[in-house]
């Protein structure tokens, strides 16, 4: 007799639309994994707005708003755009009702600076060079956070994010022209310091612990308080 082959399945992968629906159902335990699937996603969106020091809360403020209006979601648009949107709104408010925006200005006066910088591929570094590097990373960083608001966001969402410029045009309520328009400028203002940029993925990095200890506070918060 020939001995059994294990056959290993892949797990399966709950589209956003499925882990809706089963959470609208009564699975609110699965709402984890959209807030793992897009904690990045959201943090950068709403540190476009924000200082570091605010953006976790807004964050767990727009994650419990779109539980609480997980209804309303009809899937013309994805889910990321439709969280990304009650985020950005979540961060207005709070500038709102701070009455100010505080601009994060990092490089001083040095706005006439023509410096272009190329970013090197993290990913393929030994650790020496990446240590190196992280003062490019941080570069990179501080000259994103020196554009004007509305540049930034459409920058970030377009750039480091990848949405299409239609999701950007939902997300934010403008047109796709004024996306475009608004990318281009943002290119400018940053005088192409991030052309042929090769790696995004660790920038306003949002991962790890932090990324941890935001999922565990707003699913304890969802379990304890929505029933």
């Amino acid at each position: 007799m020939e001995p059994l082959k294990v056959v290993k399945l892949k797990p399966v992968r709950l589209s956003d639309e499925e882990v809706v629906t089963r959470v609208l159902t009564g699975e609110k335990e699965l709402y984890e994994i959209l807030l793992k699937r897009y904690n990045q996603t959201l943090y950068r969106a709403i540190r476009s707005y924000l200082p570091d020091c605010e953006v976790e809360d807004i964050v767990q403020e727009a994650y419990i708003k779109a539980y609480e209006k997980l209804g309303q979601f009809q899937g013309g648009s994805s889910f990321s755009t439709w969280l990304v949107r009650i985020g950005i709104n979540e961060a207005l408010q709070f500038l709102r009702r701070k009455k100010k925006f505080r601009v994060i200005n990092l490089f001083g006066n040095n706005e006439g600076s023509t410096q272009i910088f190329n970013m090197p591929d993290f990913n393929k570094m030994n650790p020496e060079k990446k240590l190196i590097n992280q003062e490019g990373k941080l570069l990179y960083e501080k000259a994103i956070s020196q554009l004007p608001e509305k540049y930034r966001i459409v920058y970030v969402l377009r750039e480091i994010e990848g949405l299409k410029n239609p999701e950007i045009a939902i997300c934010l309520d403008i047109t796709e022209s004024n996306v475009k328009v608004r990318l281009h400028r943002a290119k400018i203002l940053i005088k192409e310091v991030l052309f042929k940029i090769s790696s995004n993925a660790n920038v306003f990095e949002f991962g790890n612990s932090r990324c941890g200890r935001m999922v565990e506070r707003v699913m304890r918060k969802i379990c304890s308080t929505h029933h």
